[in-house]
C-alpha cells in the first residue's frame, strides 16, 4: 500500500500473476474444459464427455434454391429417433414431362463424425447435382460419434432407405422411380453407401424398389497392411480414430473400414447392376478406392464397373472448389452415370 492508499504497481502484478494461477488451476479440474482427445480439425472430445465439432457445424434451411430452382425440405421419419432426410425435387419445368424421376438417396461425408444433411457444403452440392441429373434427392441425416457410436450410422442409413422405399411422402410417391434407385456418398458416405447396399441386397425392399447403381465419391476404406505407397503413420491415426468411432471393432480388417478384408463380404454380393467409384489423384484414400474397383471387377459381379480419376486433386476437392474445371467435369461424370439407360 502505498502513501495514497493504493496497491504499488508491484502489489498489483503479483494480485494478476495470482488470479491466472489460480484460473488456470480451476480450468485443469474442470473436466469439461480440460481435452480428453483432441482430432483436430474434425473435433475435441472434453474429460466431462462433452464434444467440441471444430467444422461443419453451419446450417443452412430448406427452401428453393434461386440459382438451380431446385426444391428441398425436412421430413422427420423416426421421430423417437430424431432421424429426418432433405429431400430435393428439380423444377419439373427442365426435366422430361410426366416421367418419373431416378431417386438419390446420397449419405454426407465427414469422417463420420462432423457436418450434416444440413450443411452448406451438402445442401449446395445436392441442389447442383438433383438440377442437373433431374433427379429425386434424399439426404440422409444420420447419428454421429462419438456420442452415437457406430453401427448407429449404417443403421439409420439402412433406415432411411427402407423408409424411401415403403413411405407415401408425396414427392417420393408422385414423382420417384422406385425402379431406380442409386445409393451415393463421399468418403464417409461412401463407406456408408457401400455397407447400405450389402444390407438392402440381402433383404427385399418395399415398392418393389430396386437398387440400380451405386456412386462412391472418395470413399473411406483402409485396412491393417499398407498398400502401395500408403503412409503407415496415417493408417495408424486411422487405426486410432476408428477405435474411437466403432468401440469394439477388431481394428482396419474389420468389414465395415475394409471391403476387401478376409471376412468381409463378397462384393459380388452388391444387389446393383452398375457401380462408379470416383477416385483423387493426390487423395491419401485413392489406393483403396482403386483396390475396390479392382476387386468388384474380379469378384464375379454380373455388372458394370466405372473407374474415374481427378488428375492432380485432393479429397473431395469437388466439395471445396464446386466451379473448377474439374468439378463440374466430375459432375457432369456423376449425372452421366445417373442418367444412362
Amino acid at each position: 500500500m502505498n502513501a495514497y492508499g493504493t496497491k504499488s504497481h508491484h502489489s498489483l502484478r503479483i494480485d494478476i500473476k495470482v488470479e491466472i494461477v489460480d484460473f488456470k488451476l480451476q480450468q485443469a479440474m474442470d473436466p469439461d474444459a480440460e481435452v480428453e482427445r483432441d482430432l483436430s480439425p474434425f473435433l475435441r472430445i472434453y474429460k466431462s464427455g462433452r464434444v467440441e465439432r471444430l467444422l461443419g457445424t453451419e446450417v443452412l434451411p430448406a427452401g428453393t434454391d434461386p440459382a438451380t430452382g431446385v426444391a428441398s425440405k425436412d421430413v422427420l421419419f423416426d421421430p423417437d429417433a430424431g432421424l429426418w432426410v432433405r429431400l430435393y425435387l428439380p423444377d419439373l419445368a427442365g426435366c422430361t414431362p410426366d416421367k418419373r424421376l431416378p431417386v438419390v438417396v446420397y449419405f454426407h461425408g465427414g469422417s463420420f463424425t462432423v457436418e450434416t444433411a444440413a450443411s452448406p457444403t451438402y445442401h449446395n452440392y445436392l441442389n447442383s447435382l438433383v438440377a442437373a441429373a433431374c433427379v429425386l434427392g434424399v439426404s440422409v441425416n444420420f447419428r454421429r460419434p462419438p456420442e452415437h457410436p457406430l453401427p448407429a450410422a449404417y443403421d439409420d442409413s439402412l433406415a432411411a432407405v427402407r423408409w424411401v422405399t415403403e413411405t407415401g411422402e408425396a414427392w417420393v410417391a408422385e414423382r420417384g422411380d422406385l425402379g431406380r434407385v442409386f445409393l451415393a456418398g463421399d468418403s464417409a458416405g461412401g463407406n456408408i453407401a457401400h455397407q447400405v447396399a450389402l444390407r438392402a441386397g440381402a433383404e427385399v425392399l418395399g415398392g418393389g424398389a430396386v437398387i440400380k447403381g451405386l456412386v462412391l465419391i472418395h470413399p473411406f476404406f483402409w485396412g491393417a497392411e499398407p498398400l502401395g505407397s500408403e503412409d503407415p503413420v496415417f493408417g495408424e491415426r486411422i487405426d486410432s480414430v476408428w477405435r474411437l468411432l466403432c468401440p469394439g471393432t477388431s481394428g482396419l480388417d474389420d468389414p465395415r473400414v475394409n471391403p476387401l478384408a478376409e471376412l468381409a463380404p463378397s462384393l459380388g454380393a452388391l444387389p446393383c447392376r452398375r457401380v462408379l467409384v470416383a477416385v483423387a489423384e493426390k487423395d491419401r484414400l485413392r489406393e483403396r478406392s482403386v483396390a475396390y474397383y479392382e476387386a468388384l471387377r474380379r469378384s464375379g459381379w454380373d455388372g458394370e464397373a466405372l473407374l474415374l480419376e481427378s488428375a492432380g486433386e485432393q479429397h473431395v476437392f469437388h466439395l471445396h472448389n464446386p466451379h473448377s474445371d474439374k468439378a463440374r467435369a466430375k459432375l457432369r461424370a456423376v449425372v452421366d452415370f445417373l442418367t444412362a439407360e
